[in-house]
């Protein structure tokens, strides 16, 4: 199967050239480059497929045998197989798949929990804390009174002591736990027992772990949050999206929370899309994959280390390392343009308690590739060769193609 099927039967490039050449360029740059943006992963080409299908074309605002458009018996099939299939593989009782992105997700969450003017306690901004965590700019600081917990300054891990001292002192109607560059696992327990001691709601916004909980390989917010949120890429390798899982009290909430409040039609081939990915997270393949993103992230964090980045934490328990290359001279921004000129793509971060930027970059993209130990050994002397000046960009491009060569995303 081709993973653009227009382009295979030649439609596209007939009828549109100029969309068809930005396709098979953006293909030829996921394959020749390495992928190492911890947000980021390739899809299955039955997700593609799903993606590219009929049910693009069908409105279907509402829910299934509830719809405001007719027709829709066979994408309310879709979603139905869908639900079922999240509330199976993270052992929920209800599942919502239509949120367009993990930050409808949360708005949604938001909506159906809170008030605006409600006080919220989450991960600050400069800590890894998402922008639906607080930014003022951002509909949640502007909404909803956010208060910041943080990590420790010696240890980068969350400050479990400040996060209990800010709750009874603000008593917030929500605390937040979840974060895009946090790479240790939450203690979702510990938060649960803060929020049941001043009466707040527990929102899990698990966006980036929760394919590791798929698998079986970080732990799951499920049995403690009253609200999961996340997206259905990232780890989970699904297509583009959002989700919300909760309890059976709070099913009905949630559902008029994600529409009508904030989204109208649902986007069918997505949601097919989204039930494709949760069958293949169900797998043992899956499972042995979530294990071998971890194993290689902490391959490749122990590497940079070696190369004299200084690795957040000190290492990582999942998918994701956050890392600080100004001991090599460099900056977040400097050490990003000349990784991205070789060929490594990956994102800026904010560090706990530094002035400086550093580097977010995770293994799911390049664990999907089939890349292992040796791989990630070859990446991180690769980075402290280009970092350090020692290898030109040129020549370390050459490198990375020879490498993304062997292990193709969508082989042939």
């Amino acid at each position: 199967m081709s993973v653009i099927p227009a382009l295979e039967a030649d439609v596209l490039r007939r009828q549109d050239p100029e969309v068809a050449d930005i396709l098979l360029g953006e293909l030829d740059r996921q394959s020749t480059t390495l992928q190492l943006i911890a947000a980021e992963n390739f899809t299955s080409p039955a997700v593609l497929a799903a993606l590219g299908s009929p049910l693009a074309n069908k409105y279907a605002e509402g829910y299934p045998a509830a719809r405001h458009h007719g027709g829709c018996e066979i994408v309310d099939a879709a979603e139905r197989l869908a639900v079922e299939r999240a509330k199976a593989l993270f052992g929920a009782e209800h599942a919502n798949v239509q949120s367009h992105s993990g930050s409808s997700a949360v708005l949604a969450a938001y909506a159906a929990l809170l008030r605006p003017g409600d006080t919220v306690l989450a991960l600050g901004l400069p800590y890894g804390g998402h922008l639906t965590h607080g930014s003022p700019a951002n509909f949640s600081g502007r909404w909803f009174d956010f208060v910041g917990y943080g990590v420790d300054a010696e240890t980068g891990l969350i400050d479990h002591d400040q996060v209990h001292t800010l709750a009874r002192t603000h008593r917030p109607k929500a605390i937040v736990c979840g974060s895009i560059a946090y790479p240790r696992h939450i203690d979702y327990a510990f938060f649960r027992s803060v929020a049941d001691d001043v009466g707040a709601y527990l929102i899990a916004d698990a966006a980036h772990p929760i394919g590791l909980v798929a698998g079986g390989a970080a732990p799951s917010p499920v049995p403690h949050a009253d609200v999961v949120c996340a997206t259905t890429h990232k780890v989970l390798r699904g297509p583009r999206g959002g989700m919300i899982l909760c309890g059976s009290e709070l099913a009905e909430r949630v559902d008029r929370a994600v529409f009508p409040f904030t989204q109208g039609g649902a986007q069918m081939h997505t949601i097919a899309a989204k039930a494709v990915a949760f069958a293949e997270a169900a797998t043992p393949a899956f499972g042995a994959y979530a294990h071998q993103v971890v194993a290689n992230a902490r391959v490749l964090a122990a590497g940079l280390a070696g190369e004299g980045l200084s690795i957040t934490t000190g290492g990582t328990d999942t998918h994701l390392i956050t890392a600080d290359p100004s001991p090599l001279g460099v900056d977040g921004r400097t050490a990003r343009g000349r990784l991205a000129a070789a060929g490594m793509v990956l994102d800026c971060c904010a560090l706990p308690h530094a002035d400086v930027r550093g580097l977010r970059l995770g293994t799911a993209a390049v664990t999907t590739q089939g890349m292992g130990r040796e791989e990630m050994e070859r990446i991180a002397a690769l980075f402290g060769k280009v970092l350090r000046g020692e290898l030109d960009a040129a020549r370390a491009r050459e490198d990375v193609r020879e490498l993304t060569a062997r292990f193709p995303p969508y082989p042939g």
